[in-house]
C-alpha cells in the first residue's frame, strides 16, 4: 500500500486558520464545548491564536515577521506533528500507544498511553503535549493523529484529513507521498525561477522522510524549523539498550522475589513455624 502524506505549501497559505478550526471540530477538541464554560482570552501581542499547541490544540498556524530590505514580510507555517519515518516518539513509547500506521504516518492509541511523557521530551519538533487529570491523577499525551482517532477515522472512510478538506487556497494537499514529493520539488523549482533562491522542500529526507512536507520560499531556519533535525541519541539508546535492560532488571527483580519467598518458606518449615504441605 502506497504511503500517504500531506504537502503544505507555505507560499499559498493565507493563515486563515480554517485548518485549526476544522481540526478542533472533527477531533472534538473544543474545550468550551466539552465543559460548557467559556474561557477569557487576552491580547498577548500577536495575531497567533492560541499561543501554542496544547492537549486540545493539535494544529496551529505560526506567524513569522521577516525584515527584507527594510520591508516587513510575513511568513506562515503550520505547527503540528510532522509524522516522521524515524520517529523518536515511536522509539521511546513504552506501551506502543504511538506506532507507525500502514500508510506511513505516526498513529496514536490514547487508551494505552501511560502518560510517561517520553514523547514530549524526545520529539525534535516539540509537538506532543501532555496533561494530567486533576481528579484521577492520570496523565495522557495528545497530538495530531492525521484524523485516524478511533470512531473519528476519516481516512478509513475514504476521506482526506479535516485540515486538508477545509483549506480554501489549497495550501494543503493529501495523497500518495511519492506523487506529492514530485509535486513539491516542482513547486520549489518554480519559486527559485521567480527569484526565491533559498526555496526549499522540507521533509524530503529529514528523519527518514516526513509525512507532512513543506514548500518554503526561504530556508527552514527562517521558518523556525530545525535545519537538520536528528533522532536524539538518547531515544536510540532508550529503545535499543535501556528498555531491554529495564525489562531484564524487572525480570531479575521478579525472580529475586520468588526465590526470597521460597527460601523464607523453607526456613519456616525447617524451624517448625509452618506445616509442610
Amino acid at each position: 500500500m502506497a504511503e500517504k502524506s500531506i504537502l503544505y505549501d507555505a507560499t499559498r497559505c493565507t493563515a486563515c486558520r480554517g485548518c485549526q478550526v476544522a481540526c478542533k471540530q472533527w477531533n472534538e477538541n473544543n474545550e468550551e464545548w466539552k465543559t460548557g464554560q467559556a474561557k477569557l482570552t487576552t491580547n498577548w501581542g500577536s495575531y497567533e491564536n492560541p499561543p501554542d499547541l496544547s492537549p486540545q490544540t493539535w494544529l496551529k498556524l505560526k506567524f513569522i515577521e521577516v525584515d527584507r530590505g527594510g520591508k516587513l514580510d510575513w511568513l506562515f507555517t503550520r505547527q503540528a506533528c510532522m509524522h516522521c519515518t524515524d520517529a523518536a516518539c515511536v522509539k521511546v513509547c513504552p506501551t506502543g500507544s504511538l506506532y507507525r500506521h500502514e500508510l506511513g504516518f505516526v498513529s496514536y492509541d490514547k487508551s494505552i498511553c501511560s502518560g510517561c511523557g517520553y514523547c514530549v521530551d524526545f520529539c525534535p519538533f516539540k509537538v506532543p503535549r501532555s496533561t494530567r487529570n486533576v481528579v484521577t491523577g492520570i496523565a495522557k499525551a495528545d497530538k495530531c493523529t492525521l484524523c485516524t482517532t478511533p470512531a473519528l477515522d476519516r481516512l478509513a472512510a475514504g476521506q482526506e484529513p479535516a485540515c486538508v478538506k477545509t483549506c480554501p487556497p489549497k495550501a494543503l494537499v493529501y495523497g500518495d507521498r511519492a506523487q506529492l514529493l514530485a509535486q513539491g520539488k516542482t513547486r520549489v523549482e518554480e519559486l527559485r525561477n521567480k527569484g526565491y533562491s533559498s526555496a526549499y522542500l522540507y521533509g524530503d529526507k529529514e528523519l527518514g522522510g516526513l509525512h507532512v512536507m513543506y514548500v518554503l520560499n526561504d530556508s527552514p531556519e527562517v521558518y523556525g524549523l530545525p535545519a537538520n533535525p536528528e533522532l536524539p541519541a538518547a531515544a536510540v539508546a532508550w529503545k535499543d539498550v535501556m528498555q531491554p535492560l529495564g525489562w531484564a532488571i524487572a525480570g531479575l527483580a521478579g525472580l529475586g522475589l520468588v526465590l526470597n519467598y521460597v527460601m523464607a518458606r523453607k526456613a519456616k518449615i525447617e524451624n517448625g513455624e509452618l506445616a509442610k504441605k
